[in-house]
């Protein structure tokens, strides 16, 4: 007869251990790394490891498929000396980008002054703002391509009713006229962007600066340059930086209505990356044509933020 096994007690948490763990809890170092572990391991999986990745293989000549040997710095070169689309790809890039920024600045300015004023249904119309926005770029970028389109264009229709043409234009047919329509259509999605974070900075302006430039007989012109703008300065900067980040960066736009035709003039650094990475299936040099970005962008980042800190 077997005699039956005695239940074994789990150790109890002596006091040294809970005071040492209470303790680890309290100082502000440990705390502090234990809550930045779950974002370290998101940035860690989600950034650092596709972007690692992306390195490695713009150095090798991999294909969707196969591994690929190492070849150095060939596809970086290839690029640039003999492929005739990524050297046009650079050109409508910086087109695209540095067309569009301005305006989406200037124009987001001047919608954040009017709705910083006060008027009859104004909190309508911020909220009306953020709809460009909000909207799912893919989504917007459907409407834009009916906009667009060289049968059923409003665009063509008012023109033709107006008597200012004969035929319905091609607005993505015509090399020119695309990459217009790209900018057009891009200024308007990033406008709201510009007047939401601009119109915060002017909520902080204080009333009482302009009400003593008002009193010492400065116009609304003078009041602006030496009132509101120092104070907006900084922002607007943070934003066109982001702002030209995003618009470099950009894909689902212009992969929508032109899919960087006709005949490559649209085609920007993300849809020739896709097509030649994905669609081409040469995965190693469609890595190579996404980092050629990086070194553009760090510079942009470095001169803005170098600007913001001697502002400051």
């Amino acid at each position: 007869m077997t005699s039956p096994v005695p239940d074994i007690a789990e150790p109890a948490e002596t006091p040294t251990t809970s005071l040492v763990r209470a303790s680890l809890l309290e100082r502000e170092w440990s705390l502090g790394l234990l809550l930045m572990v779950p974002g370290g391991l998101f940035l860690l999986v989600f950034i650092a490891y596709p972007f690692f990745l992306g390195i490695w293989l713009s150095l090798t000549d991999s294909i969707i498929g196969s591994v690929g040997h190492f070849v150095g710095l060939q596809n970086f070169i290839t690029l640039l000396t003999t492929d005739s689309i990524f050297q046009q790809t650079v050109r409508n890039t910086f087109i695209y980008s540095f067309v569009s920024v301005p305006f989406k600045l200037l124009l987001g300015l001047g919608l954040a002054l009017l709705l910083n004023t006060r008027f009859h249904g104004r909190n309508i119309l911020r909220a009306a703002l953020l709809l460009p926005w909000i909207v799912p770029t893919a989504l917007s970028s459907l409407a834009w391509l009916l906009l667009f389109d060289s049968v059923l264009s409003p665009f063509s229709w008012i023109l033709r009713a107006l008597g200012l043409i004969n035929a319905n234009i091609a607005f993505l047919g015509d090399p020119t006229l695309a990459m217009g329509s790209l900018i057009v259509a891009n200024i308007w999605r990033g406008i709201p962007f510009f007047a939401v974070s601009i119109l915060a900075g002017l909520q902080a302006v204080p009333p009482e600066l302009h009400e003593a430039a008002a009193i010492d007989g400065a116009g609304g012109w003078q009041r602006f340059t030496a009132v509101t703008l120092p104070v907006i300065r900084g922002i607007a900067l943070i934003t066109t930086l982001f702002s030209i980040i995003w618009t470099f960066s950009d894909f689902q736009l212009v992969y929508v209505l032109t899919k960087g035709g006709p005949a490559n003039a649209t085609q920007i650094f993300g849809t020739y990356a896709y097509q030649v990475g994905l669609n081409a299936t040469q995965i190693g040099q469609g890595a190579a044509i996404s980092l050629y970005m990086f070194p553009f962008l760090a510079i942009f980042a470095a001169i803005l933020l170098a600007f913001i800190r001697s502002e400051s």
